[in-house]
């Protein structure tokens, strides 16, 4: 039987690929993205799920989008991280995650999901950590590269999955501790997840 990876909010974290300034005129349905990552990050605080940012060259590319809140992740947010590597495997993550050995998986979005996401999921998936891509949270500056991208990490043992049953899978139990506010943020988003899940996931036929 093949094995079974499910999502433990005490084993994961949460990683932002790179959705900075420049690419917004450039990435397909980068407003639909944004969407879906700053509801990721709404679940990350009422569930305490840590999360890392990563920047690709940012003198040339610019910060993150100032649209996706980070500084309201507080403490959770581990690190935000200047690279050049595409993936986000750097030696500076590698080490905040060997600081943490309780963590097993990793929730994987941003961009682009053909070359920083694959290659971040393919060096996370080496390192024996699950890896998790949300499809409605990447995307690429030519949609045509996403489901390939997907299905070579799938083929590679990564698992791909969406934003919403992501989030419940980490909430778990509707009688858990903050289940009111999860339920809340599933509410005020639902609009923006259909929005999302539209424009997003239409090219994903071939997973």
């Amino acid at each position: 039987m093949p094995t079974v990876t499910k999502l433990v909010p005490e084993e994961t974290v949460f990683f932002l690929c790179d959705v900075q300034t420049r690419f917004k005129n450039a990435i397909f349905g980068f407003d639909e993205l944004v969407l879906a990552i700053s509801k990721m990050l709404k679940i990350a605080k009422v569930l305490d799920i840590p999360v890392i940012v990563t920047e690709q060259n940012p003198k040339a590319l610019g910060n993150t989008i100032p649209d996706i809140d980070l500084p309201s992740l507080g403490p959770l947010l581990l690190a935000n991280i200047e690279k050049g590597l595409f993936s986000m495997a750097t030696p500076e993550v590698k080490a905040l995650l060997h600081e943490r050995p309780q963590i097993k998986s990793v929730v994987l979005f941003g961009i682009e999901s053909h070359v920083c996401v694959l290659q971040s999921a393919l060096d996370f998936i080496e390192a024996g950590y699950n890896v998790h891509v949300i499809a409605d949270g990447v995307s690429s500056c030519n949609k045509e590269e996403i489901p390939f991208a997907l299905a070579r990490i799938q083929q590679s043992g990564g698992y791909i999955t969406t934003s919403e049953s992501a989030a419940f899978q980490l909430q778990r139990d509707a009688g858990a501790p903050g289940f009111k506010s999860f339920s809340n943020i599933i509410k005020e988003e639902k609009d923006n997840t259909a929005r999302t899940l539209q424009k997003l996931l239409q090219y994903r036929a071939v997973l």
